[in-house]
């Protein structure tokens, strides 16, 4: 079964950078598209960033445009979500999963960002 591990959050100052990554194991990753969702405090999951099984097309939410880049390395197993110039609306926590239906997805990651 596939199993995905996801680290690297943490607390960070507005402005400032984190870069989430997702160990992927249990299965072949590049049979799979891949993506971020996030869950904010009272809020619902939304999805933050996909990326195809090949590496492209990739697809962003609009407030994360600009600010994050998904990426993938699947010799390596890993899935990796730079996020730069966060905001504090950006904390929540983060969730590694298959897309487009989130069949699998890990424990979470939170991230912080205040000052």
């Amino acid at each position: 079964e596939v199993q995905l591990v996801e680290s690297g959050g943490g607390l960070v100052q507005p402005g400032g950078s984190l870069r989430l990554s997702c160990t992927f194991s249990g299965d072949t990753l590049s049979d799979y598209s891949m993506g971020w969702v996030r869950q904010a405090p009272g809020k619902g999951l939304e999805w933050v960033s996909r990326i195809s099984a090949a590496g492209t097309p990739t697809y962003y939410v609009d407030s994360v445009k600009g600010r994050f880049t998904i990426s993938r390395d699947n010799a390596k197993n890993t899935i990796l979500l730079q996020m730069n110039s966060l905001k504090t609306d950006d904390s929540a926590v983060y969730y590694c999963a298959t897309a487009p239906g989130m069949l699998y997805r890990g424990q979470g990651t939170q991230v912080t960002v205040s000052s």
